[in-house]
């Protein structure tokens, strides 16, 4: 019994040999790669570039490089009622400066021609940020007496409204609206404003010098910003920049408007520093 218990851990340890030398041999297994961590969409929306000061330097480059899809979506090539967008006009299309086929929202004021002419609009010039916890004003102690409209990723009335409001035409004393009002001016809006409000479109958002030469050629380049594509029932209170020869007086209709533009606009000079417009 003895020699039958000795033969029998002889053999185990002979066992436990074998198998640390054949685990010793043994190739160890490759882990794979650890994948790219991206970021998901919830830490994503809390990301520096969403809020202040931080949006305020964000690049074009930075904005597209997650919201890339807004330069590359296309208008439908048929509305869902079946009309052939090729056969129609966009409300945008009505005026003589619009050139091309229906485009989208962002295209339009980004990379179209006559964006690219006129306007020099980045991501940061309309959106602003806004808090995802806090999108409504006044509902923590975090956000009291803040500056961004009711759950709105931008203030329209202070971006939209600078080239989608109403001409106050009244103020401006024509007789009538001006598309009824252009034939006596001949189309042409510098008959009063080669000497009326001359300091105008000095805005870092703006192309001030292409702005004027289209307005030389014809009205529509003005009216296209001045109610000729207007998405609201009034008008922008533009600043009164002071003009030479303007009026000691101001008209009731100006009382209480600024005479320099928004700082976060204003135009900066080859030395760095912020000129005033």
């Amino acid at each position: 019994m003895r020699n039958a218990i000795l033969a029998v851990l002889v053999a185990a340890i002979g066992l436990l040999g074998c198998d640390s030398r054949s685990a010793s041999t043994k190739k160890p297994v490759e882990q794979p790669a650890a994948s790219v961590t991206q970021p998901d969409y919830q830490r994503a929306r809390y990301s520096e570039l969403h809020f202040k000061p931080d949006i305020d330097k964000a690049t074009d480059e930075q904005c597209l490089a997650c919201h890339a899809e807004v330069l590359k979506t296309t208008v439908r090539e048929q509305s869902p009622a079946g009309l052939e967008a090729a056969d129609t006009l966009a409300w945008y299309q009505q005026t003589s400066t619009y050139q091309g086929a229906q485009d989208t929202f962002h295209r339009r004021h980004i990379t179209t021609p006559l964006a690219k002419e006129l306007m020099n609009l980045r991501c940061n010039t309309c959106h602003q940020g806004n808090d995802p916890r806090d999108e409504a004003p006044e509902t923590s102690a975090d956000n009291q007496d803040v500056a961004y409209t009711l759950r709105k990723h931008v203030d329209v009335e202070t971006v939209c409204l600078k080239c989608h409001g109403q001409m106050n035409w009244q103020a401006m004393g024509l007789p009538e609206p001006w598309p009824r009002s252009k034939e006596i001016f001949q189309n042409n809006c510098l008959m009063c404003h080669a000497g009326i409000r001359t300091q105008r479109h000095q805005v870092a958002y703006l192309n001030a010098a292409a702005i004027e030469k289209a307005g030389e050629k014809s009205g529509d380049a003005c009216y296209g910003c001045h109610g000729g594509r207007a998405w609201y029932r009034i008008a922008y209170p533009y600043p009164r920049h002071p003009w030479p020869g303007m009026p000691q007086e101001t008209p009731g209709w100006a009382e209480n408007r600024a005479t320099e533009s928004e700082a976060r606009f204003l135009m900066e000079t080859a030395t760095g520093t912020t000129e005033k417009k």
